[in-house]
């Protein structure tokens, strides 16, 4: 997938200037923030559950190496075969190779960020495999020629005229004058089209959400139960996954999974849970002949032992961006690639670069909101924080922003003429922008004033009001 991320704030304009988009972002709010409250509330021990679950990661990111090991060997031992891709053009030539095996023409797939990740669909169609994205979501993005918006609900930008316009462009075998005014009805339609996708499939692929080291296990989650068709029907099932999805133990795995689905939709548990362990043995009444797990590194092992490490807990939830200011304003698109939200915020400059994605990490308020209700307890401001501190080691913020940092340290150096030229420039602007109470355009201040209007100062400033509170006893 081409990075667009340095056209952030360019396409976060055309976002917030897009009525439709507008209207389909309000599912965000109602549909997963409320949801997820309750979801939480219903579960008292939540919060203990947070804290085993990131001393579990924390754990196997300490031993990466060991499990990683035990994982593989127990595939094996399973009758399958584990294939290493130190980045997304092994990856691809992995599973091609797989697919060209197989005599593969048609491959249905499974939710899958992974696949996005890597650019698995536009490889495999340039060299003649069909790749068929099955879970609902993804299948109309792929009708539409577009990507994900969100990572657990990837249509979420899209209302449902904008969905029945691409079955019409897209099933031109079915009759025109079909009924489907009924959200029920398209759903019927998509699942009769990709009926006939799953049973010609040779090759299923699938993504990951858990692999168990102790039982050479993959694990999915769906709500639609397309990933049972995906990987059951073909002849060779291929799983993707990162390195950082390998959990110990069934246990630790049934621990995590009781967060997972309260963090992203607020169900206790997601309507299919599906955990597989090879291919298909004597006595089997169905599974795949071959059974491949793709493990992907692409950066990630670069990460462990930095400020980036806890980033690795990720468990793709979603929730950090369902409760962001900043996604819910301007979508996943806007973000330019795979990962968007908070968490694409710390991912992407980490996996193409801060020098691409650079513009990521600035657009976050820092209200906290999204480390607050991550399941994994991520400090997602604190490595926004540090990306930009590596922004500006590397002298990749434009020239103002360095000076006009440097002469606010100079002035905070010196805590008098600090208390004198705020309270002054307080007064200044308080009283020029007493009648509209904001600045449309500010000397000095363009970079803010470009984008957004700046709100006059009202009061005093911080400082003065913290001594007046401390000497008033407060």
């Amino acid at each position: 997938m081409e990075v667009r991320s340095p056209q952030f704030r360019q396409s976060a304009a055309a976002a917030l200037d897009d009525a439709r988009l507008q209207g389909a972002l309000r599912q965000v709010r109602s549909r997963f923030i409320d949801k997820r409250a309750k979801g939480v509330a219903s579960l008292p021990e939540f919060e203990a559950l947070r804290e085993n679950a990131r001393a579990i990661k924390n754990h196997v990111l300490e031993r990466l190496d060991l499990y990683l090991e035990a994982y593989e060997e127990r595939v094996t031992a399973q009758g399958g075969h584990v294939h290493w891709a130190r980045d997304a053009s092994e990856a691809r030539g992995i599973v091609l190779d797989l697919c060209r095996k197989a005599n593969a023409r048609v491959v249905t797939k499974g939710k899958s960020m992974i696949s996005e990740e890597i650019g698995l669909n536009a490889f495999l169609e340039r060299h003649g495999v069909a790749p068929v994205e099955t879970d609902l979501g993804e299948y109309i993005i792929q009708l539409r020629g577009e990507h994900p918006s969100h990572i657990i609900a990837p249509a979420v930008h899209l209302n449902i005229g904008q969905v029945r316009d691409s079955f019409r462009a897209a099933h031109t075998h079915l009759p025109p004058d079909r009924a489907m005014e009924a959200p029920e009805s398209l759903l019927a339609e998509a699942r009769g089209v990709l009926r006939e996708k799953f049973l010609s499939a040779d090759v299923g692929i699938t993504g990951a959400n858990f692999l168990i080291a102790e039982t050479g296990t993959s694990v999915i989650v769906t709500n639609e139960g397309n990933g049972d068709l995906t990987q059951l029907l073909p002849r060779i099932h291929i799983v993707l996954a990162s390195i950082e999805k390998i959990v110990p133990t069934l246990d630790d795995m049934s621990q995590i999974m009781r967060l997972l689905a309260r963090s992203a939709t607020g169900q206790e548990m997601s309507v299919y849970t599906t955990l597989s362990t090879g291919p298909r043995r004597r006595g089997d009444l169905d599974g795949p002949e071959q059974y491949h797990v793709v493990l992907l590194d692409n950066g990630r092992s670069n990460m462990v032992g930095t400020e980036f490490q806890d980033m690795l807990r990720c468990i793709r939830c979603g929730a950090c961006m369902n409760h962001c200011p900043v996604y819910q304003a301007v979508g996943g698109h806007a973000y330019g690639w795979v990962y968007p939200g908070p968490m694409g915020a710390v991912l992407t400059p980490t996996l193409v670069g801060v020098d691409k994605a650079g513009h990521l990490p600035n657009a976050s308020t820092f209200c906290g909101r999204c480390e607050s209700v991550c399941p994994m307890k991520i400090p997602l401001p604190k490595m926004m924080r540090h990306w930009r501190e590596r922004e500006f080691e590397r002298h990749l913020v434009p020239a103002d922003f360095r000076r006009g940092l440097k002469l606010w340290a100079w002035f905070a150096r010196r805590p008098f003429l600090y208390r004198v030229f705020a309270g002054l420039g307080m007064t200044v602007l308080g009283l020029a922008g007493r009648r509209r109470g904001r600045f449309a355009r500010l000397p000095l201040a363009a970079g803010w004033t470009a984008h957004r209007d700046l709100p006059a100062p009202q009061g005093g400033t911080f400082i003065g009001q913290w001594k007046r509170r401390r000497g008033a006893g407060r």
